[in-house]
């Protein structure tokens, strides 16, 4: 194969000798798995499954049984080969580099037979010197060791002493010793995902040929100055000098919407030189700030960085440069022990409403750009503004964190270690070091990323005993996690990047944490950092189960997806609960049984005779479950941001666990894989609006609060209004006079003695009635419509099956559901099959006789083609 050269070269006649080569080794590669039966093209990037199931050598991954069936794939031993040619004798090169931006994971790489390096670690960029190894016909080959095996081996060889757990648990269907190897951790099974360990080139790969110098790395970070209250703009550029004669030139950098045209002469020496460039922003230039969703604007500048030096070689990198400031506040609040812990945003307060995000598939040449998009636009769609990239998965790719700076959504970023001990023998380490250092400068331009976490609940682990470590060995795991995550992933990421905070671990105590020897005996304390809780069997209607915590980065309930996204991984003998398949897709222990359990607390199960029927009720309410036990449990967080009650509270983040699906099972996303919304998606859209009210019963009472994430203050009225279960028909409603809702604020509205409500309208009991609550002004509605159930569901007196008729038309790229009932319903479920798209609202309470909805496709569709998809379902279609 002839592959193309790319060419940087100065326009005014500079020689081919001063220019920079890179080439392409994207595309079509082959492989062969350890004893040669195996032989087929494999697309790179990619991986070995995609490569198989493209060729039909297997079929979906996901369907059934097939993670199982396939874990042969992860046990051989596979090899990538390419033959290529060069047009031009490379000998005229002084460097020749070989560059993988990732290697998924342990390989030894041989260029025409000559090995010329080793790679262990999926998450570090690779660059081999193949100067005097290239030629002009050319055979590369990558050659893998299964990762299940390598890191079985790693765990032998340690034998001074138990680094746990050895293998998750059987639920999970997985392969042992993850923490082993340097590799995506879910890769080997999760409590939600399959256990696929790939292989593969997953990323870019490149020849790189140059003379006089090469640009490796392009950093910038943008510096508020209090003191002089000015933007200030730092740039590091890394190069590779190969010259023994020293280099000189200029640096331009350009921001024109800033009036910047700034030069500097530089001088490079030969070896690795870093060029640090300071642009000193005129005070009279208003430069706009980045803002989280829902604060302001994601206004960015255009810059451009060139590099004229010696000999007509020219480097030009254009970037988006964005202005915000991060601080993490932790300081003393009145009434209450301990300390706060909130983002401020450019000096602002903010709240954190937003999910965790998991890999949007196990074999990541599947994540397309227009899956990412969808994915994270439908995270601003339901008014969250942060995600927590969580440490199991992957660091995300360049066009994840390009979207989230786009669309204001703020990143707690966490490394990618999760649920384990690890080992700190010197080869882990240092190709932990390398990684470390390669994710911060890829990623600390990002404004969207506002904190480094070190790790995903290892303090908790080894503090609360989670392996059943001997205590003998308690201060040998204190001082390997202490070098681990403060003496190297900390000091690496507080020399290369001082504009955002570092927290340790997840969850944490922080600054508690830190005085307490960077581990603390419980780090789940309520006064301090952040918490993860669950708690799957306490009442989830009843707000006292939940922890009145400073910040709450994980929490949550599973449910099943619909079942049009089953459908497509199944057969017809699996569509049943009790079902092997719907056992093995479960990897909880005890997951299916314990939402039931839940479920029972307050609806019916279904019961119908038809076992399908059963089964899509049975899923069907799996999601009213979640959804109103996360409703229930937001809400509480959101209405303590202001408060201290026995000196708690003052809760300044919400991010339940998770947002996005790996496959298709059960799990505790609100996406499902592919995209589709669950009904707990479009809950987290209205309560997470930025104005919500919320109402809950204490002691007989019923108080409804008022939360404002508005930057400003407003003035309204709240109404509250009583319906019964058995007519359309309002019983009361009372209208309160006008207040003004402050800015970031949660304050009482309302609060009466639930009889006295009740009293007040002919014919209600707690049994059949029912209240919803909502603010305005002027007639105009500033919030979503709320609700609060007077007794569960299950004893509802008075609801009927409701007919509901849907009349379908379009409107330009939009279809409108105007939407008919004979009767109270709810959680009123509209649901178009397979059909991409969204509705503007779901799952909600309907208590009118008409509600228009829209449908919003994310491919073409046609009215007759939702109507033959439609179908609705109410809560008493499941009796």
């Amino acid at each position: 194969m002839l592959l193309r050269l790319l060419l940087l070269l100065a326009p005014c006649g500079a020689g081919f000798a001063t220019a920079v080569v890179s080439i392409s080794l994207r595309g079509n590669w082959k492989i062969h798995n350890g004893n040669g039966s195996l032989q087929l093209p494999a697309a790179v990037p990619g991986c070995v499954h995609s490569a198989l199931f493209n060729k039909r050598i297997i079929k979906d991954p996901y369907y059934r049984f097939n993670n199982l069936d396939y874990r042969w794939i992860a046990l051989d031993n596979w090899t990538y080969i390419k033959k290529f040619k060069l047009h031009s004798d490379m000998s005229e090169w002084n460097k020749v580099n070989l560059v993988f931006e990732g290697i998924d994971t342990v390989a030894v790489v041989l260029l025409n037979s000559v090995p010329i390096g080793k790679t262990d670690n999926m998450f570090r960029r690779y660059s081999f010197d193949i100067t005097h190894t290239v030629k002009a016909m050319n055979i590369i080959e990558v050659r893998f060791q299964s990762p299940v095996i390598y890191a079985n081996q790693r765990s032998e060889r340690h034998t001074a002493y138990w680094v746990p757990p050895n293998c998750p648990p059987p639920v999970q269907d997985g392969e042992c010793h993850v923490n082993f190897i340097r590799k995506m951790q879910c890769s080997f099974g999760w409590d939600w995902g399959p256990s696929f360990p790939t292989q593969g080139i997953w990323k870019d790969v490149r020849i790189e040929a140059y003379n006089i110098c090469h640009l490796n790395y392009f950093m910038f970070t943008p510096i508020y100055d209090n003191y002089m209250e000015t933007w200030n703009l730092k740039i590091e550029s890394s190069f590779d000098v190969v010259s023994s004669k020293l280099v000189s030139g200029e640096a331009i950098v350009a921001i024109p919407e800033l009036n910047i045209q700034q030069r500097n002469n530089i001088e490079l020496r030969h070896g690795e030189r870093t060029v640090k460039l300071f642009v000193k922003i005129d005070k009279a230039v208003i430069v706009e700030t980045w803002w989280p969703h829902g604060h302001g604007n994601q206004t960015g500048y255009n810059m451009t960085v060139t590099f004229e030096l010696d000999g007509g070689l020219r480097f030009e990198k254009s970037a988006k440069v964005y202005f915000r400031t991060v601080e993490l506040v932790e300081e003393p609040i009145r009434n209450s022990p301990g300390l706060s812990f909130y983002f401020k945003i450019n000096g602002l307060p903010i709240f954190l409403k937003g999910s965790n995000w998991i890999p949007a598939d196990s074999f990541q040449d599947r994540v397309t750009s227009d899956m990412l998009r969808l994915l994270l636009q439908s995270v601003v769609d339901a008014n969250m503004n942060a995600l927590r990239v969580w440490g199991g998965g992957i660091y995300e790719q360049d066009e994840f964190y390009e979207l989230c700076d786009e669309l204001g959504i703020m990143i707690w970023q966490d490394f990618m270690f999760a649920c384990a001990l690890y080992p700190t023998d010197q080869d882990f380490m240092d190709s932990v070091r390398e990684e470390v250092t390669h994710q911060v400068r890829r990623l600390k331009s990002h404004p969207s990323i506002i904190t480094w976490s070190g790790n995903n609940e290892n303090e908790a682990a080894l503090m609360m005993g989670w392996y059943d470590t001997k205590p003998g060995y308690l201060h040998t795991y204190i001082k390997d996690y202490v070098t681990l995550y403060v003496k190297n992933i900390r000091t690496i990421v507080l020399e290369g990047d001082q504009t955002r905070p570092f927290i340790v671990s997840s969850p944490t105590n922080g600054v508690k944490t830190t005085a307490e020897g960077w581990l603390s005996p419980n780090p789940y304390d309520l006064n301090y950092g952040d918490i993860h809780f669950y708690d799957y069997m306490s009442d989830c209607w009843d707000w006292r189960t939940f922890p009145k915590a400073r910040f709450v980065s994980e929490y949550g309930y599973q449910s099943w997806p619909s079942f049009s996204t089953l459908e497509k991984v199944s057969s017809e003998e699996d569509w049943s609960y009790e079902s092997s398949f719907a056992l093995h897709r479960q990897h909880l222990i005890n997951g299916n049984s314990e939402m039931l359990q839940q479920i029972e607390l307050h609806f019916k199960l279904p019961n119908s005779a038809d076992q399908l029927r059963r089964f899509k009720d049975t899923l069907y309410l799996t999601q009213v479950m979640q959804a109103q036990c996360v409703k229930t449990e937001t809400e509480f967080y959101r209405r303590s941001r202001n408060e201290i009650v026995d000196g708690k509270g003052h809760t300044m983040g919400a991010l339940y666990w998770q947002l996005n699906d790996i496959w298709q099972a059960p799990s505790w996303s609100s996406l499902e894989y592919g995209g589709k919304w669950k009904m707990l998606h479009y809950f987290a859209r209205r309560f997470f609006a930025p104005l919500l009210p919320v109402g809950f019963e204490d002691k007989d009472v019923l108080f409804i609060y008022g939360v404002s994430d508005l930057p400003s203050d407003h003035q309204m009225m709240l109404t509250v209004r009583v319906h019964t279960w058995s007519s359309l028909e309002l019983v009361c409603s009372e209208l309160t006079n006008p207040f003004v809702m402050k800015a970031g604020e949660s304050v009482v509205l309302y609060s009466k003695p639930v009889p006295e409500l009740l009293k007040g309208c002919p014919g209600c009991t707690r049994q059949s009635c029912v209240v919803s609550f909502y603010l305005s002004t002027d007639g105009e509605l500033l919030s979503p419509i709320n609700y609060h159930f007077l007794s569960s569901l299950k004893n509802a007196k008075g609801l009927h099956k409701a007919n509901i008729t849907a009349t379908i038309s379009q409107q330009g790229n939009t279809f409108v559901f105007d939407l008919k009932t004979s009767a109270v319903a709810p959680f009123v479920w509209l649901d178009v099959g397979s059909i991409p798209g969204r509705f503007s609202d779901n799952g909600f309470l309907m208590t009118e006789k008409t509600r228009t909805v829209f449908f919003y496709p994310w491919k073409p569709t046609s009215e007759s083609e939702l109507e033959q998809s439609f179908h609705v379902t109410s809560l008493a279609d499941t009796y």
